[in-house]
């Protein structure tokens, strides 16, 4: 059973929904990233999604590719990523981490080389959004063999004949993506989202976890009471690109991780 497993089993045991909060790696810096993340599991944050920077993030709208970009203009690298992971887990080993990004940095490390140093940092899962299922022989099983979870996404296009084998080796949880498009794109509407998330929970036993659109607490406390719980990247990112301060940033996770568990 990895972190990502026990987490969702003890919420299960308390009758709540899941907040998951994601941030950019380095992001203004490494200190301040640090500051920020070990922080937000007192801001309620159940599982953190970390994000690697990456030169041609496709999937991510302005805010997190700047994000993205800012850190790689502070020297953030797959190894500070990593060591930044490692210094949260000297103060906190049972928060979950998911590392979110693309194939490329991985690929060019090695596999295995790359699985061996993301379990030694304490990282649980990875979400790698440009590798499909057909690929899962290049990471996602080697993943799994190793004792992290690979979590797959789902999407408004993803049909009911495409459905099983995005489903067919994900683990820990599915991340459904509220809207078609880019983060931070469009807003996620609750109305819309419970009829596909009661579609993917009717072909696995797996949480479904909404991200995408999902900005203030009202909209977290939508979207959890429709699913298992759900993501917030880009709004935080915002805060954090305008220079709040950290305690202010995660009193605004707070008030989010507040907003998904009244749900």
């Amino acid at each position: 059973m990895t972190r990502i497993d026990a987490k969702f089993a003890d919420l299960k045991t308390k009758g709540k929904k899941a907040f998951v909060s994601y941030v950019m790696a380095g992001d203004p810096d490494f200190d301040t990233s640090l500051e920020i993340v070990k922080g937000l599991p007192a801001a309620g944050v159940d599982i953190i999604e970390l994000g690697l920077p990456f030169t041609d993030p496709m999937a991510d709208g302005p805010t997190i590719q700047l994000a993205g970009q800012r850190a790689l203009d502070g020297g953030m690298t797959l190894d500070r990523t990593l060591a930044l992971a490692a210094a949260f887990r000297e103060t906190d080993d049972v928060t979950p981490i998911v590392m979110m990004g693309y194939y490329n940095p991985i690929y060019s490390r090695g596999v295995d080389r790359f699985l061996k140093q993301a379990k030694i940092a304490g990282i649980d899962g990875l979400i790698i959004v440009d590798l499909p299922p057909e690929e899962d022989s290049e990471l996602c099983i080697p993943a799994q063999a190793a004792g992290l979870n690979f979590i797959r996404l789902a999407t408004p296009t993803t049909d009911d004949k495409r459905l099983p084998r995005v489903l067919q080796n994900t683990s820990g949880f599915v991340y459904y993506v509220s809207v078609t498009g880019i983060t931070g794109s469009a807003e996620a509407n609750a109305d819309d989202v419970a009829p596909e998330v009661a579609r993917i929970k009717a072909k696995t036993d797996l949480p479904v976890i909404v991200g995408f659109g999902i900005n203030t607490p009202a909209k977290s406390r939508a979207i959890a009471a429709v699913a298992d719980g759900a993501v917030v990247g880009s709004a935080i990112v915002a805060m954090i690109a305008a220079g709040k301060p950290v305690d202010e940033v995660l009193a605004f996770v707070k008030a989010l991780s507040d907003g998904a568990h009244s749900a």
